[in-house]
Order: C-alpha cells, then sequence, then structure tokens
C-alpha cells in the first residue's frame, strides 16, 4: 500500500507558525522527519508546522524552553534555534536566521514518486473572491495544496455548494464546499492543482510580501 503523504502546513507568512489561528489541526501526520541536535543526543522529530522563522516539533523532542538547539531538516539545512515552549507533546523552536521554506517545500516534492507527486499544504494569506449561483463573495486564503483551499469570510457558502474561487495569477479549478464552520470553509477541488503551477505563483506571492 502507499505511503500516505505528509500533512506538514509550510506557513509562506513571515511569522512564526504559531498559533494556529483557529485552524482546523492534522493531529495523526505523518508529518516531515528531522533531527533535533543538543542538548543530548541527536534525535527524531516530526515537524507539524514551519516558516521561514520557526517550527513546530513533535516526536521525542525532549527539550525545554530556553534550550539551544539545531534542527536537521530534509534539505540539509541545520539552523540553529532556541525553544520558546513547550506543550501537549510538541515545541515551538525559534530559528536564529531565517531558512528557505521554498527548498524546504521543492523538497518534499522531489521526495514523492513522479506519477503520484502533489503539491503540499501551504498556508499564505491573500485576497480571493468566490462565485456560487449569482453570488459572488470576497474572502481570505489561508492555506492551499494540491486537491483543495480554506478560506475565511463572511457568508460563507454551506456544504455541498459547487463554488469558482478566483485567485489573481493563478488558475484554480472549481470545486465543493467539504466543510463550513462560521467563518472558515474548506473547498476540495474537482481537479487537482498542479505543483508546477502553484511554486511560481507562491514565488512571486513572496516577493510581493512587504
Amino acid at each position: 500500500m502507499a505511503d500516505a503523504p505528509s500533512v506538514t502546513t509550510f506557513v509562506m507568512d513571515k511569522r512564526l507558525p504559531w498559533p494556529d489561528d483557529g485552524a482546523i489541526r492534522e493531529i495523526d501526520g505523518p508529518f516531515d522527519g528531522g533531527v533535533i541536535h543538543g542538548p543530548g543526543k541527536p534525535r527524531d522529530c516530526s515537524i507539524r508546522r514551519i516558516s521561514t522563522l520557526g517550527a513546530t516539533l513533535g516526536g521525542d523532542a525532549a527539550v525545554a524552553p530556553g534550550d539551544e538547539i539545531a534542527v536537521e531538516l530534509a534539505n540539509g539545512q541545520r539552523p540553529a534555534a532556541t525553544i520558546d515552549w513547550v506543550g501537549g507533546g510538541e515545541a515551538g523552536a525559534v530559528f536564529k536566521q531565517p531558512i528557505d521554506v521554498i527548498a524546504l517545500i521543492n523538497r518534499n516534492l522531489v521526495a514523492q514518486p513522479a506519477e503520484r507527486r502533489t503539491m503540499p499544504r501551504v498556508e499564505i494569506r491573500c485576497r480571493v473572491h468566490l462565485k456560487w449561483g449569482v453570488t459572488v463573495a470576497a474572502a481570505t486564503l489561508r492555506n492551499i495544496s494540491a486537491n483543495g483551499l480554506q478560506v475565511e469570510g463572511e457568508g460563507l457558502p454551506p456544504r455541498g455548494t459547487f463554488v469558482s474561487t478566483y485567485v489573481e495569477g493563478l488558475n484554480v479549478p472549481a470545486g465543493e464546499v467539504a466543510w463550513q464552520k462560521g467563518e472558515l470553509a474548506g473547498i476540495e477541488l474537482l481537479e487537482e492543482i498542479t505543483w508546477s503551477s502553484i511554486i511560481p505563483w507562491i514565488r512571486e506571492m513572496g516577493r510581493r510580501a512587504p
């Protein structure tokens, strides 16, 4: 049976990847792996969320607030970091220097079998417009992957509604609202967005960021 894809979230905003800010939390994984160096012997960890400034680590982290560590990432980056908090089986590591998140995403893609290569979940905020029936509404994109996206806004359509999503610079297939709770909704796309179209869009959004 094929391995399940990683559900690690790559946060593109220039901020720490916590708190989760109300996003639905994937608790089972699998997540991308890493290795914690110091204090003590090296040990494996999982990476649930990561941004250019820090990471939410899980697994056998065995760290305490204030610990000085290095986190070895899958693409060879090994940023020095300080543990900011520990709780719920996880730890927050603040990197001393920003890392290249796009390089990590590329490594995630390369590690997948070519015939099943799909874009991981990327958290990025931008304005979008949703259209269902004769209704058009503005919303904020919260995260996007090959198979779906999460949006935030007022008056979102209910579960089961077919919608078109308009994002500047990115061709998004039509989709169906898979869930809706308050001002959040998850849209399952009827066709995959290819990683080759998302990566250039993410790079462009990064260049526009303040």
